[in-house]
């Protein structure tokens, strides 16, 4: 039986929930009533003013402001004027730590992410990265602030049973430019899912 994280889950260091996020559901509930659910197989961390990656680096602002606290809501943001991206929001209040969520398989509502993702030719292309993720999804900025706790929240993460890898890949986050984190061994990935991000 799937169930709930609740606060006190998120409520730790991003690098230690990154990747007891992986293998967890990510749950979508379609205003249609039906049901939409993802497989967590990749995410990153990010840790706020240590972390000159983070959009938390140089503090608050109106559009980082989630993440920022509690812990356990939904920070999205619009990247590069076309995509939206979700993270899940770590620590205490301000600290300004999240997870990126870059990657995951389709479980449920498969048929209703083939439309949205009409480009993805197979379906373990249908999550591979933080923007796919968001438009199979349908997650805009219109959910950032969303509290992933509510058991019958639009948006939840569940846990149905099915734990973490003992043994998840890590390796260096993507997409960061040079000396601002590059080196940081903080993404982490379930070791050989074909739905993790290219």
């Amino acid at each position: 039986m799937s169930r709930s994280l609740p606060r006190s889950f998120y409520a730790r260091d991003a690098r230690e929930l990154a990747p007891l996020l992986l293998n967890k559901l990510l749950v979508s509930r379609e205003p249609t009533g039906e049901v939409l659910s993802a497989r967590i197989v990749e995410v990153e961390a990010y840790r706020g003013g240590e972390d000159p990656a983070s959009h938390a680096y140089r503090g608050m602002t109106r559009r980082n402001a989630t993440m920022f606290g509690p812990a356990g809501h939904l920070y999205v943001y619009f990247t590069y004027g076309m995509h939206w991206c979700a993270n899940v929001v770590a620590r205490e209040r301000v600290e300004g730590s999240a997870v990126l969520l870059r990657a995951a398989a389709p479980v449920r509502g498969i048929e209703v992410m083939r439309t949205r993702r009409v480009k993805a030719r197979r379906d373990r292309d249908l999550l591979s990265g933080p923007a796919k993720l968001c438009q199979a999804l349908a997650i805009t900025g219109a959910d950032d602030g969303t509290d992933l706790t509510k058991a019958r929240g639009a948006l939840r993460i569940v846990d149905d049973g099915v734990a973490p890898p003992p043994r998840p890949r890590v390796t260096t986050r993507i997409g960061i430019s040079p000396g601002r984190g590059d080196d940081y061994e903080w993404r982490f990935c379930v070791p050989d899912d074909p739905n993790v991000s290219r």
